[in-house]
């Protein structure tokens, strides 16, 4: 189910950025924004409020966790800005806030800047995300989280418009709220119980930089502070057992009594970040360079008690340890001009990260007296790349490039073996190295029109896993026209990989993806946008596994199937009815057909194994959400806005769960004023 959302939520995000959300009514205008005086200082200011409301009917969770607009009062949307009228103010020269959905709204922001010529100047951004996660459908409701994240960002910069200047920084992320989580105890079958979650977790950084200017060189100097702490709890109840429940009715007889568990983790992440640039008539570089040292310190501790088929039962895990993580990653890029034809780009990259520390597993079973601990030692990946890119204008109307690339990665683990003594270790190493080139052509052949072509050709001789690339090509093409009323592009796309690093987990996939857009703007009191994406994806993949009712068994030389086809499209219209009177109205939707089928499990198919795999291969879905705005100007510095959207989310089909289908009505009547 999380997979299915992400790519609906994506396919959304690519093809139909052009949507407008049918609140706040930033777009249209109320007057000529004159502004104020007073005293040294002209102030502009506009800002909507009004009333949100939202009817939803079917699955609630799932629209908290897509949508979430409820009711209530809101401030839609404000801007202020307060301007030095001879650029020598007192305390500042410019002063810009904006807000966004400040009230009860789920995604809430606010950002000021304040600046003095040639003194400092000051960012600040605050956000505010209420995330509802109801989980996993198959957990049957066991996984699900209610939080509120809280970001802010603060920038000061001193001398702003010199060619030195200083920067000092500070940024802020907190994670609050309830969750649900599970656990399996006492039973091997392999059901969870449920467990409560206290969700605590903060992250600051402070920073301290310089950039400046020296003989046509730029460059930058960041030192940063990071610091990590996570003190979320969990619990069970003392009272009342937890008592899993079985398929088909009846319960094991396992019982969880009571669980708690404990594991803080607070850690430091200092690094150092430098960047050097210039670009000249004929060559230009640009390096990067950064370099962190984390350190975590942590440690978990967890008891639990209950019953196991009838008899009294407690075991109690114990994890802890501390790890270095030092990170160093640089990038070093070379540009040559040799003639107004020709650029010539080559890059080196290297990256390497590894994890040093002791750190153990133990898990005892009090009532028996056994128990395992594993220890873990070290991991480390280091990458080394270098690409270079040509680009050749043969003409006005037509260019070439290519591009050729390399990259050699290697992994190396230590596992301490916990059984050979405390000094013993384990060493694995894992090297790969991929080549790929990459050709294309552009062609110009009159004003307006612009077409560009380009594939590529991959080859990895030991792919790490079996999703990454191996054997790969992808072929792509773009095609614009844009005039001053029109604006016209469509594009193709597709990669096909190949991947079996084992003999017994095989991979291939294969995408393909279509776009369309249209853009006509004849005149000031009309505009129309449209666009249309189809993404079409099959990977077919190797399984291996454990399943059983009664007892486990384990399962290998499966393949599996997943396909899937998304249509998005979106449409939208903006209307000047009168003088006075704008509409906006809009349409999107989007639909993956799946493979075609009806239902998850094709007719005839008895085996539970071959029903289980057919019933994940595909999950055909809709989503749906037409607009309408509609802005009445009052008078020349105040506006009425109302507006009205439908959401509609439906499944097709599902795996043994309930659909998430919802509908849902959204609105809000505002009063939009500014001078």
């Amino acid at each position: 189910m999380t997979a299915r959302i992400c790519v609906l939520w994506l396919a959304m995000a690519g093809a139909l950025e052009a949507q407008q959300v049918v609140a706040p009514t930033a777009d249209e205008p109320v007057g000529p924004a004159r502004g104020e005086d007073a005293g040294d200082y002209n102030i502009t200011d506009s800002f909507e409020t009004g009333y949100r409301f939202a009817t939803i009917g079917g699955d609630l969770d799932q629209y908290r966790s897509d949508i979430n607009y409820g009711n209530g009062i809101r401030l839609l949307g404000s801007s202020l800005t307060i301007d030095s009228k001879d650029g020598h103010g007192h305390y500042f020269d410019k002063l810009v806030l904006t807000t966004l959905g400040l009230g009860n709204d789920p995604y809430q922001s606010a950002s000021l800047r304040v600046e003095k010529n040639g003194l400092y100047r000051y960012d600040f951004l605050w956000r505010l995300d209420d995330y509802y996660n109801p989980g996993v459908t198959i957990s049957a409701g066991l996984n699900q989280m209610d939080t509120s994240r809280r970001l802010q960002d603060h920038d000061l910069t001193l001398l702003p418009q010199s060619k030195v200047r200083f920067r000092i920084g500070y940024s802020r992320d907190t994670q609050t709220g309830p969750a649900l989580s599970s656990v399996q105890e006492f039973d091997p079958s392999g059901y969870a119980n449920p467990v409560f979650m206290d969700v605590k977790r903060q992250w600051n950084e402070y920073r301290l930089g310089v950039d400046g200017e020296w003989k046509g060189f730029k460059f930058t100097v960041l030192r940063r502070w990071d610091f990590y702490k996570d003190d979320s709890g969990y619990s069970g109840v003392a009272g009342p057992a937890f008592v899993t429940p079985l398929p088909g009715g009846g319960v094991t007889n396992s019982i969880l009594n009571q669980f708690t568990r404990s594991e803080p983790i607070h850690g430091s992440d200092p690094g150092w970040f430098g960047n050097l640039f210039t670009n000249r008539k004929h060559w230009g570089i640009d390096a990067r360079m950064t370099y962190s040292s984390g350190h975590n310190d942590f440690a978990l501790n967890e008891a639990a008690s209950g019953l196991a088929f009838g008899a009294a039962a407690n075991n109690q895990v114990l994890v802890s340890g501390n790890a270095q993580r030092p990170v160093t990653a640089g990038d070093f890029n070379l540009s040559l001009y040799p003639t107004d034809q020709l650029t010539i780009v080559n890059s080196t990259s290297i990256n390497s990260t590894r994890i040093n520390g002791d750190s153990g597993f133990s898990e005892f079973e009090n009532g028996t007296g056994s128990g395992i601990t594993l220890s873990f030692r070290y991991l480390g990946v280091r990458t080394i790349a270098n690409a270079t890119d040509i680009n050749y204008r043969l003409a006005r109307w037509i260019s070439f490039f290519a591009a050729y690339s390399y990259s050699d990665r290697q992994i190396r683990d230590i596992e301490g073996t916990a059984f050979a003594g405390p000094f013993a270790n384990a060493l694995y190493e894992r090297d790969n190295h991929l080549n790929s080139a990459r050709v294309g052509v552009q062609l110009h052949p009159i004003k307006p029109l612009t077409i560009r072509l380009n594939g590529e050709i991959g080859v990895d001789n030991l792919p790490l896993t079996p999703i990454s690339d191996g054997h790969y090509h992808t072929l792509g093409g773009r095609v614009d026209y844009r005039t001053r009323q029109w604006q016209l592009s469509t594009s193709y796309s597709e990669v096909y990989n190949v991947n079996s690093p084992l003999a017994f987990s095989a991979y291939s996939s294969h995408s393909r993806n279509y776009t369309a857009n249209a853009s006509w703007t004849p005149n000031a009191r009309f505009s129309f946008d449209a666009s249309y994406m189809k993404l079409h994806l099959d990977t077919v993949s190797g399984l291996s596994f454990f399943a059983g009712q009664s007892a486990l068994q384990f399962y290998q030389g499966f393949s599996q199937m997943y396909v899937s086809n998304i249509h998005s499209g979106n449409l939208g219209v903006h209307v000047a009815l009168t003088r006075r009177v704008d509409l906006y109205t809009g349409y999107s939707i989007t639909k993956d057909t799946g493979d075609g089928r009806a239902s998850a499990v094709p007719a005839g198919v008895t085996d539970p194994v071959t029903a289980l795999f057919d019933s994940v291969e595909t999950f055909p879905l809709s989503y749906q959400s037409p607009l309408a705005r509609l802005s009445i100007r009052i008078s020349p510095k105040v506006r009425w806005n109302a507006g009205w959207q439908f959401y509609n989310y439906h499944e097709d089909f599902g795996l043994i769960v309930p659909l998430e289908n919802y509908h849902a009505i959204t609105g809000y009547s505002s009063v939009l004023w500014s001078f």
